[in-house]
């Protein structure tokens, strides 16, 4: 094989003085530090999709070579899923061949989560055709699906990109989906539209050999709405629309944000980018990571960590005179969102036409409703919808006397527009249905809780939306830190007996969850629950909040959960 990227020299500066190299490329040197890094500099992720078409897709399973099977398959969005059957207690004991199945999960990649009826039209084909009608909206703006057979990937390839759709770098360690605004360029509210700045990275960047080969997955957001509508405080690489008082609208930088394991809100840089400067600065961060982030251990090699190293000053003073060549001008901080970032509802957009959010339970759909959600929006006079960062779904450019048509066609679909706050508020990963890392299922358990708390609840006034992230595991791809009630998979031990059930956290919000600031979780020494227990516990805890909140301060969950004590929180 051969290398399809050249790592940069390594410049001349001193050792460092640590007895281990953490594999900074222009400090350390390229040398691979190990396993994983070797393979991805003996070739590169985006040769895999030759052989994918060629060998593979006629050979079938059993012909993909290890390496590409559990490396560089990653970087064209497939992953291998897990085997029925296998319980969560085995997760940790078996390894990746035993675990995985002869299927794959297939992420196909939205940035800035812009559809029309036609790509969806072709995404629930594919679902209907060669995924056994599965498909989840999840909370980075793609849709996943399942049960895909490596024979049927040059003709899903095909299909996709026929409608300017596809799955180049949708995993790895690489740039991945770009979130963007779901209301970009129709919102009555934004500031500016974030879509030119979006495609121009889009297209410059991804599929760049150059880029190809980070220490780790690297995460990216852009809006231009006040509300701060795609979590940019937990993205690597963030531009969040503001107004400088000389220099008009442009954006706020944000670097280093991740949850996972180690979860760390990203941090302003303070600096101030002209809308034309956006891609010369995403692309400055991305190759700072490339040639200074960790590649010695991979849970060490994110982002978030040099920048916990270096701290913001030294992260812009790099930028600048590295990889920019010119300073940027200083710029001020972000007011507070003014409502949630969702889009949930009916709102009117700037030409007066309207646009609908509305959320299925947990992300979950299928095919067969996303062929109905396209035929329903046609049906309605429009051809553009979008995805969003909370596993939800935004139907643009609605005429006024239209709206309440598909409302009513959108709940016979199990879509709401107006869906209760608990509802409104639950996410879900994927779980151990699919996921070979998952401790403890996920989906089901959290659309069980949903149904049945929006009885328990019924009779009650929620002030504001409760968010309930259920995770299957440590690694928080339901962002758990960052919700007012977040669950992590594990096994648990309850009256003796060792059963799946989740770690409890609480209290954490971003500011976009109407909250002043971002801020993660808390947790309970001995908080946990049962995986068939979730509605009993969020039902006692809601009504605790209720009967001691602060109805004068107008207290919010996350308040009082920090406020509380712990036997207040059990």
């Amino acid at each position: 094989m051969t290398t399809s990227q050249t790592p940069p020299r390594a410049a001349t500066r001193p050792p460092r003085p640590s007895t281990k190299p953490n594999g900074q490329w222009k400090i350390d040197g390229t040398t691979p530090l190990n396993g994983n890094e070797e393979w991805k500099q003996v070739d590169d992720g985006l040769a895999v999709r030759g052989r994918i078409e060629n060998i593979y897709a006629a050979g079938g399973f059993a012909s993909i070579d290890p390496t590409d099977l559990h490396g560089r398959f990653r970087v064209w969005g497939l992953y291998t899923q897990r085997k029925p059957g296998i319980d969560g207690g085995r997760t940790a004991t078996l390894s990746p061949e035993e675990l995985e199945d002869a299927y794959f999960m297939l992420r196909v990649r939205i940035d800035g989560g812009q559809l029309t009826t036609e790509q969806l039209r072709v995404i629930a084909g594919i679902s209907q055709e060669f995924g056994r009608d599965t498909a989840d909206l999840t909370d980075r703006q793609n849709v996943q699906l399942h049960w895909v057979e490596v024979e049927s990937m040059p003709e899903i390839w095909r299909r996709l990109e026929a409608v300017g759709l596809g799955t180049t770098e949708a995993c790895g360690d690489v740039p991945r989906v770009v979130l963007g605004s779901p209301v970009a360029g129709i919102s009555a509210e934004e500031l500016i539209d974030p879509t030119p700045q979006i495609d121009e990275i889009t297209s410059r960047f991804i599929g760049d050999p150059t880029l190809s080969n980070l220490p780790r997955k690297f995460k990216s957001a852009i809006t231009g709405h006040p509300n701060h509508d795609v979590v940019h405080e937990i993205n690597d690489v963030a531009f969040v629309a503001v107004e400088h008082p000389e220099l008009g609208i442009g954006y706020d930088l944000w670097v280093g944000g991740g949850l996972s394991t180690t979860p760390r809100l990203g941090e302003r840089l303070g600096v101030f980018v002209a809308p034309e400067r956006v891609a010369e600065a995403w692309h400055g961060v991305a190759q700072i990571f490339r040639d200074y982030g960790y590649r010695r251990l991979r849970n060490k090699a994110r982002l978030k960590f040099l920048l916990a190293e270096w701290g913001t000053e030294k992260f812009r003073r790099v930028l600048e005179d590295e990889y920019l060549g010119y300073a940027l001008p200083d710029g001020p901080a972000l007011p507070k969102p003014a409502a949630p970032g969702d889009h949930v509802g009916i709102h009117r957009q700037k030409d007066g036409r309207f646009y609908v959010g509305a959320t299925p339970i947990v992300g979950r759909v299928s095919g067969t409703t996303l062929a109905r959600l396209a035929d329903l929006i046609e049906e309605h006079g429009s051809t553009r919808l979008r995805t969003t960062p909370h596993q939800k779904v935004v139907i643009l450019d609605i005429a006024e006397d239209r709206v309440e048509s598909l409302v009513a066609g959108l709940d016979e679909l199990g879509l709401q527009a107006r869906p209760s706050l608990i509802r409104r508020g639950t996410i879900a990963c994927t779980g151990i249905e699919f996921c070979k890392l998952a401790i403890v299922e996920t989906k089901v358990n959290a659309t069980a809780a949903v149904l049945d708390l929006e009885e328990r609840l019924a009779a009650f006034d929620l002030p504001h939306p409760i968010s309930l992230h259920v995770n299957g595991c440590p690694n928080s791809c339901a962002r758990i830190q960052t919700a007012d009630i977040g669950l992590k998979g594990q096994l648990v031990t309850i009256d003796g007996e060792q059963v799946p059930g989740y770690q409890v956290h609480l209290g954490g919000g971003l500011a976009s969850q109407d909250r002043d600031e971002a801020g993660l979780g808390r947790t309970v020494r001995g908080l946990k629950v049962a995986a068939d227990g979730i509605a009993d516990y969020v039902d006692r805890v809601v009504r605790r909040f209720l009967d001691e909140r602060d109805v004068a301060a107008d207290e919010t969950f996350a308040q009082w959960a920090h406020r509380a004590d712990e036997e207040a929180l059990q």
